[in-house]
């Protein structure tokens, strides 16, 4: 088989054009394996979620391509191992966290509601408008939100505090200029909780980090703060998940951060609307982002105080919100 005069096959290079072609084909089965992900965990968490706020949403478009209005929620729920006073893991949780999202179509708005402010919860008469959700469940707080300001709602997302730090710890954690944080969560270590402590500065926050001043509503560095500031703190936190989802280092992770992602919510919502939304934020433009303020201080039936928000104030917001 050796012969002298056998010329050699010359090695086949692989060309540019062809390592190109690898590159493209590596990347899109990168991206459709991402994708099949976080449908197959959307699908997951539908799972047992009550419809009872469906008869409650108004009818919606494709979340990517057209104007919707999402209520974000995030209850109070305290967690079993939790020995802070007062707390309760039985009895029903309020909404922590009321936040308005208009995303898609190249929309972007915020629109955070304090959760003291006082409404007429329909059925129930004045109160605080987190008391809807302990009273009626995510269909009367829903009512109620669409009742105070005059709007459609048209999907429903509650915050997963449980998974929600596994979705920051896939991104990464998140990066936020913060001031002096010390805040207890749940009565802080001492009390089964967790005790959060930031510098003022640049801050990396990881996923438990990140929830917990998501929930601050006590800074012991600043004993003024109030709903108002934790409001405008949860957009801060929003925005620079927002800025971690288009990063180039999450196109690393994007499996990962495709299975935690739709964990992290609760949602009317099948996978493609879900996708559209996660979509629409990360794509959209610099969001509007309004906190409506208080005209003062009024007196519940029950003799407690809350929050009162001018008719000229909600109108003005809500205006702006909608553009």
């Amino acid at each position: 088989d050796d012969d002298p005069d056998r010329v050699p096959k010359p090695r086949r290079r692989l060309s540019p054009g062809r390592v190109l072609r690898f590159a493209l084909l590596a990347i899109l089965g990168w991206i459709l394996g991402s994708l099949v992900l976080f449908l197959i965990s959307a699908q997951l968490q539908r799972e047992g979620v009550s419809d009872s706020a469906g008869s409650a949403l108004d009818s919606s478009s494709n979340t990517l391509t057209s104007p919707n209005t999402i209520l974000v929620l995030g209850s109070d729920a305290r967690t079993k191992e939790t020995s802070e006073p007062g707390s309760s893991t039985g009895g029903p949780s309020r909404s922590d966290t009321i936040l308005l999202m208009r995303a898609g179509g190249g929309a972007s708005a915020r629109l955070s509601i304090p959760r003291d402010t006082v409404v007429d919860i329909p059925g129930h008469g004045l109160n605080k408008i987190n008391a809807a959700y302990a009273i009626g469940g995510p269909a009367l707080a829903v009512e109620t939100v669409k009742a105070f300001l005059g709007i459609e709602i048209n999907h429903l997302v509650e915050v997963n505090f449980a998974n929600f730090p596994d979705f920051i710890d896939a991104l990464g954690g998140i990066d936020l200029r913060t001031g002096c944080v010390v805040s207890r969560i749940n009565g802080g270590f001492k009390n089964g909780g967790y005790t959060l402590r930031l510098k003022a500065g640049e801050n990396h926050l990881d996923g438990k980090q990140a929830l917990a001043l998501a929930r601050t509503r006590k800074n012991e560095c600043r004993p003024s703060e109030n709903d108002l500031t934790r409001a405008r703190r949860q957009q801060k936190i929003l925005g620079a998940i927002k800025g971690r989802l288009v990063s180039p280092a999450t196109f690393i992770r994007l499996p990962i951060v495709s299975w935690a992602a739709p964990k992290a919510v609760r949602s009317d919502m099948a996978g493609p609307s879900l996708l559209g939304l996660f979509g629409s934020v990360a794509t959209g433009g610099s969001p509007t982002t309004r906190v409506l303020k208080p005209s003062g201080v009024t007196t519940l039936p029950d003799g407690g105080a809350g929050l009162e928000v001018s008719e000229a104030e909600k109108q003005a917001e809500v205006a702006r919100f909608l553009r």
